[in-house]
């Protein structure tokens, strides 16, 4: 499959956001001593990566983030994320450094999607259960912690086609007003492969949940992970490890999906990111956005 990948070492030479907060001078045995380094797409739906002491301590909006052997973090910032955020460095002599991170805001598209089946607009009693077990599951898996760094490689597209739906808008659901859409969507013909966009361990499959149909979640490390829905056929199983680039699955139309396509989701552990914010180009045949 083409490679649309992109490393965050890459961000540089693309136009990308860089922070580089120099917070103390510190003689130890490590390359980030004293250095917290930020770069990625600083805005609602978007990722950054840190780098920083190993020994050093950080918080973003107050709570702990895991730091790497190598000094590797990430941050990320939600839909509705506010202007401004806050990322703190405490380093292994003591010093203690701030910053207020100016998040950039963004206006979202209104989607009006016609057709589904009333039932999953409007679910019964009996399907809200069903559907708090599901989510249940999703959360645990998403709430994966691990050591791993997979996402240094970057990302590559899991699947070609016409861009059908985008992050973070506003969606009409047969008339009724009802969540923004926290994915992108890549229609492509039942079938058709889905990759993995970057390597990870497989932490949670369903055959057929009640929205997302069949669902596949892949952890990349440090609570960042991708889902898939819609699918119709999951090839691997919960506790694969699978490499960027493997085949995964197949694109379908199950759950609440009008037409066959992939929704591929991004989150870093609660917070959902815009997939196409970590991405260096759309596929030609994919550049035309949903209205």
């Amino acid at each position: 499959m083409q490679r649309f990948g992109i490393t965050f070492a890459a961000l540089r030479a693309m136009n990308r956001i860089l922070y580089s907060l120099v917070v103390s001078v510190v003689a130890v045995g490590h390359v980030w001593a004293g250095t917290l380094e930020l770069e990625g797409q600083l805005m609602q739906g978007g990722l950054m990566q840190g780098r920083t002491d190993p020994d050093a301590e950080v918080t973003f909006d107050g709570q702990p983030v895991r730091i790497s052997e190598a000094g590797v973090f990430l941050i990320g910032f939600g839909r509705d994320a506010p202007p401004q955020a806050k990322l703190v460095a405490t380093f292994a002599d003591g010093s203690r450094e701030w910053r207020e991170l100016k998040v950039g805001q963004r206006k979202y598209k209104t989607q009006r999607i016609d057709g589904l089946p009333p039932r999953k607009v409007t679910p019964s009693e009996e399907d809200l259960v069903r559907i708090g077990r599901e989510t249940a599951l999703i959360k645990q898996a998403r709430a994966q912690d691990d050591t791993r760094t997979d996402f240094l490689n970057g990302f590559i597209w899991p699947a070609k086609g016409r861009i059908t739906g985008v992050y973070g808008s506003q969606r009409i659901l047969n008339g009724e007003p009802r969540r923004p859409h926290f994915g992108l969507d890549i229609a492509a013909p039942v079938g058709t492969p889905v990759v993995a966009p970057a390597s990870g361990i497989v932490t949670l499959t369903h055959p057929d949940m009640f929205y997302s149909g069949g669902t596949l979640i892949l952890d990349h490390g440090h609570g960042l992970s991708s889902t898939f829905i819609h699918l119709h056929q999951i090839l691997v199983k919960q506790g694969d490890y699978v490499q960027q680039g493997d085949v995964i699955a197949e694109i379908g139309v199950t759950g609440r999906a009008r037409g066959a396509h992939l929704d591929w989701r991004i989150n870093l552990f609660t917070r959902r990111l815009d997939p196409q914010l970590i991405l260096e180009a759309m596929p030609s045949a994919a550049a035309q956005a949903a209205n």
